[in-house]
C-alpha cells in the first residue's frame, strides 16, 4: 500500500472518532454519527482532491465510508467510557492533524505541483474536515480560535515536508518530518497552552 494512501485511511478513521465523539456530545441518532464521522474524516481530502481535480478519494475507494461509519458505531456504544470526550477530541484531533497534512502534502508533491501548492494542501487536508465538522455542530471552529495554533501547526509541518523535499530526502523522511513537527507544535500548544499574537485593536492617532 503506498504510503500516502495509508495516511488517508489513518486520517480518516482518526478524524472520524473526533467527529462521532462530537455527535455524541450532541446526543444525535447513530445516523448523525456516521454523517458527522464521515465528514470529518474525508471532508479535509475530498476538498483537497476537488482543489485538484481529482475524483475524490471515497468515490474511487468506497472502503473510507466503511471506515468513517465504523469509527462512528464504535463510538456511538463506547463514548460513555471516556471520562472527558471532549479531552479526547482535542487529542484525537491532534493525532489526525499531522497524518492528513502529511498526506496532502505528499500529494501536491507526488503531481509535481509548486511549493506554495504544497504547503496549501497539507493545511486543507488537514483543516478542512475539522472546519466543516465544527461549523455544523454549531461549534466554534478550533481554527478560528484566538491564538489557537492549528492551522499554523500544519501549514509548518508542510513546510518541512516541502523543504525536505526539495533537499532530496528520500521516501519517507519528508512525511516523517512533517508529521513529526506538525503533532510537536499541536501537542505543544495544548500541553503547555501556546499561543500565537492576535490583532488588539488601538484607539487611533490624532495629529
Amino acid at each position: 500500500m503506498p504510503i500516502v494512501t495509508l495516511l488517508d485511511y489513518t486520517s480518516v478513521l482518526i478524524f472520524a472518532l473526533t467527529g462521532a465523539l462530537v455527535a455524541s456530545r450532541a446526543q444525535l441518532d447513530v445516523v448523525g454519527f456516521c454523517f458527522l464521522a464521515c465528514l470529518t474524516g474525508l471532508g479535509g481530502g475530498t476538498l483537497r482532491d476537488l482543489l485538484l481535480n481529482r475524483a475524490p478519494i471515497w468515490v474511487e475507494d468506497p472502503t473510507y465510508l466503511a471506515v468513517g461509519c465504523s469509527a462512528a458505531i464504535a463510538v456511538f456504544f463506547g463514548a460513555h467510557l471516556l471520562e472527558s470526550r471532549y479531552t479526547a477530541i482535542l487529542w484525537l484531533d491532534a493525532l489526525a492533524l499531522p497524518v492528513a497534512a502529511a498526506a496532502g502534502a505528499g500529494i501536491a508533491t507526488s503531481l509535481g505541483l509548486p511549493w506554495p501548492i504544497v504547503l496549501v494542501m497539507g493545511v486543507v487536508t488537514g483543516c478542512g474536515g475539522g472546519l466543516m465538522r465544527d461549523v455544523v455542530a454549531n461549534d466554534v471552529p478550533v481554527v478560528l480560535k484566538q491564538g489557537e495554533p492549528y492551522v499554523t501547526c500544519a501549514l509548518a509541518g508542510a513546510g518541512g515536508f516541502a523543504i525536505a523535499a526539495w533537499a532530496g530526502l528520500p521516501a519517507p523522511l519528508p512525511t516523517l518530518i512533517c508529521a513529526g513537527l506538525t503533532f510537536a507544535l499541536r501537542a505543544g500548544s495544548l500541553a503547555f497552552a501556546w499561543r500565537i499574537p492576535i490583532y488588539r485593536p488601538r484607539p487611533p492617532r490624532h495629529k
